[in-house]
């Protein structure tokens, strides 16, 4: 097997492994307890959360699902520089769609989805590791694409953050993933970072704490 192939397949472990965290963490009955409570993000409600959490495992077969597009494929980090919402004002159209997204994944209570969860779980460790590469995209996107496994990484980084939001909002400890899914992450928001702050930022907030800047967030 190819080294491209190798990390194609080890990068699609980690997502299998990190979202089946993520799906015990969306069943939990802290989850349901707290259900219709605010959450540790502003605007968004508990449930809400746990759905934009759920929504980064449904949107890999949903994806696969959209035909192969025709728009030239650009890297992953070059995706991050072209997205417009980054940094964004919460009551932006985007911002908004995010958390009405989030409510109408989650309209059928904790139980269902925390079961519709499991199922896409169980359904990607069938046909995630032998799914061809290919480029993906979303009809929000500019005139471009991501390789479907950039896309996967992608995922990966959101499961890792919101189930930190979702553990923080009720109350629970953030679950514990696997070392190279989170270095694979922190590796993605550092390079993001780096664009958005500069070395300079980065190398103070990371060394120096009485030079680091306020913030370098990554998103």
């Amino acid at each position: 097997m190819s080294i491209r192939l190798l990390a194609q397949s080890r990068n699609r472990g980690l997502y299998l492994e990190v979202a089946q965290t993520a799906a015990a963490l969306l069943a939990a009955e802290d989850v349901a307890d707290h259900w219709d409570e605010p959450s540790a993000l502003a605007d968004f409600s508990v449930r809400g959360l746990a759905g934009h959490l759920a929504g980064q495992i449904f949107f890999l077969p949903a994806m696969l699902a959209e035909p192969i597009p025709a728009e030239p494929v650009i890297d992953i980090e070059d995706y991050y520089a072209r997205v417009e919402w980054i940094g964004t004002a919460l009551d932006t159209p985007f911002n908004q769609r995010i958390r009405t997204g989030g409510e109408q994944d989650a309209a059928g209570g904790p139980a269902d989805l925390a079961a519709r969860v499991a199922a896409c779980v169980a359904e990607l460790r069938t046909t995630l590791p032998g799914e061809p590469g290919r480029p993906v995209r979303r009809p929000t996107w500019g005139a471009w694409s991501i390789s479907f496994d950039d896309f996967v990484t992608s995922r990966m980084l959101e499961l890792l953050i919101h189930s930190d939001d979702l553990a923080c909002s009720v109350g629970v400890p953030t679950p514990e993933f696997p070392a190279e899914a989170v270095q694979t992450v922190v590796d993605l928001l550092s390079r993001i970072s780096l664009r958005r702050h500069g070395s300079t930022a980065v190398l103070r907030a990371l060394s120096r704490a009485e030079r680091a800047p306020a913030s370098i967030s990554a998103l």
